[in-house]
């Protein structure tokens, strides 16, 4: 339960980053959000990645969950993620993103495809071959959240937050020591 309040929370933050991006010009609050998402997104994508990574190796590892192929391209794209953005919130690369959301987008469309299995089991037809099946469920927490829906949160969070860090402050805020 735990872990879907905190795929939940990392999606429903990134769609208050997404408002406070477009509202930034009217709203000195929604400009203070984005400049918090701005100097910290990073930090908090590589948290989002560790944190994800962790909860599937607990899954698969302590709860016993066998992994179906279609979590394992989801952790392909995942587990990587950690350690890249990591180095670049110690280095302060905001090019990360050229990197990142690539490679965030995939396993945001595996990821995709995964939740439709889950929904519509008729669609598999077997092509996930040895192992578990793609279209089982391990568990759904409050009706829909799944282990492909929160890595899904776990991508979309991602991907919000290191465009976060791309952006150039609101012209309000330009001064001589933030160009």
């Amino acid at each position: 339960m735990l872990t879907s309040l905190l795929a939940l929370f990392a999606l429903g933050g990134s769609v208050v980053l997404l408002a406070a991006r477009l509202l930034e010009s009217r709203s000195a609050s929604a400009r203070a959000l984005t400049d918090v998402a701005r100097d910290a997104g990073l930090w908090l994508a590589a948290l989002v990645a560790i944190v994800a990574t962790a909860g599937s190796l607990y899954f698969s590892e302590s709860a016993g969950f066998v992994p179906c192929r279609l979590c394992w391209f989801q952790r392909i794209a995942m587990y990587p993620l950690g350690v890249i953005l990591l180095v670049a919130a110690i280095r302060k690369d905001r090019d990360v993103r050229w990197y990142v959301v690539p490679v965030a987008s995939l396993g945001l469309i595996v990821s995709g495809y995964h939740m439709l299995l889950e929904w519509k089991p008729s669609l598999e037809g077997g092509a996930c071959g040895v192992g578990p099946s793609c279209a089982d469920i391990w568990f759904r927490e409050f009706g829909f959240v799944t282990l492909a829906v929160m890595a899904a949160c776990g991508f979309i969070a991602i991907i919000t937050l290191v465009m976060m860090t791309a952006t150039t402050p609101h012209p309000d805020h330009l001064t001589e020591e933030n160009p």
